[in-house]
């Protein structure tokens, strides 16, 4: 009992851990960004490009902690490799289109509608269901986010195509992770370091002449400097951290958890825009963000008690060790009747 619950606490640990990594990379990375593609910064315009240096760096670390024995290599079939650095591609691809092809307000809402399309295609594809304080706890985050984020919505055609195929491909990016991890019961930084350099190599190639449709710049007529060198290397070395522990919190939880609990990042890059960048805070990201965040409080004890609910349904249906040792005892111990004679042998 006392090493179930040591079990526990330090899952819990490693659990708390996952997420702050998550979390604390994922905004680290959104700040060098912005100050690497911003005007005002060195106005590096090659979103699918860097992704693609991403990647590389994230395959090198990968490569060194195969080559040291720091991690083991398990063998997962080319053509789900293949498959998944596919989908993984357009999600990235997809968001990067939709972000220039829409306006602000839509690709916050197209973001805000992976939460239903994820508990949707995890329903479809594992039968997974959800209780009815789940449900609610994803509408609050929904509803929070959307009033802190969402401005002005214009739709068009193309804008409205890119933003569908970005929500369908990274939902299905994330749930497949987690289903990865569990078919070839392999870790979550081994199977970064199979698909990293399929995505790598990929993005590298096709990146320059994505982003040159995007933002209509050549990356060969960039002039590298070495502020914008020293914040693309930041960039990389964070966003090792951020592939690592999002492959782990899916790997440790599920995709949904992953998009409901994630939003904590748009309310801290909120944050710290207003306190970095001057951005403004009206009271009305103040009031999103409160309502958000209680969302976020009420996914997480809705899960709790799903697994408390579990747990008991689980124990009520099983034999305790002193059920089990009375029933021997009393098998044991029990004359033994011959049915034919009605007597007892022995």
């Amino acid at each position: 009992m006392e090493a179930e619950k040591k079990s526990a606490e330090k899952s819990g640990v490693s659990d708390v851990g996952a997420w702050a990594m998550n979390v604390v990379s994922s905004v680290g990375i959104i700040m060098a960004n912005k100050q690497l593609m911003s005007a005002t910064g060195f106005a590096f315009s090659f979103a699918t490009t860097l992704t693609g240096f991403h990647f590389t760096v994230t395959a090198l670390v990968g490569m060194v902690s195969n080559a040291t024995g720091l991690s083991a290599s398990k063998h997962i079939p080319l053509w789900e490799l293949l498959w998944f650095s596919i989908v993984a591609n357009m999600s990235i691809t997809g968001m990067n289109l939709s972000l220039m092809l829409n306006s602000v307000g839509f690709y916050q809402i197209s973001k805000l509608s992976m939460i239903p399309v994820v508990c949707i295609m995890e329903w479809i594809l594992h039968n997974k269901h959800y209780s009815k304080e789940i449900k609610m706890s994803v509408v609050v985050v929904v509803i929070g986010v959307g009033v802190c984020t969402v401005t002005d919505v214009k739709i068009n055609a193309k804008g409205f195509i890119c933003a569908c195929v970005a929500v369908l491909c990274t939902s299905l990016q994330q749930i497949s992770i987690g289903s990865l991890q569990k078919k070839y019961s392999i870790g979550s930084f081994e199977l970064l370091s199979k698909t990293a350099p399929i995505q790598a190599g990929s993005l590298l190639v096709l990146g320059p002449f994505i982003d040159y449709y995007l933002s209509g710049k050549l990356i060969l007529d960039y002039k590298f400097s070495s502020g914008a060198i020293l914040f693309i290397l930041l960039s990389c070395s964070l966003a090792v951290f951020c592939n690592m522990s999002q492959y782990l919190c899916i790997g440790r939880f599920s995709a949904t958890s992953f998009q409901v609990l994630g939003h904590m990042k748009t309310v801290c890059v909120l944050v710290l825009g207003w306190l970095l960048f001057d951005s403004a805070l009206t009271v009305k990201n103040i009031l999103g963000m409160l309502v958000a965040i209680l969302g976020m409080v009420i996914y997480s004890w809705a899960v709790e008690l799903e697994k408390q609910t579990k747990a008991k349904a689980t124990t009520k249906h099983s034999l305790t060790e002193e059920e089990f040792r009375l029933l021997k005892h009393g098998v044991e111990t029990k004359p033994v009747t011959d049915v034919e004679l009605g007597q007892s042998k022995g």
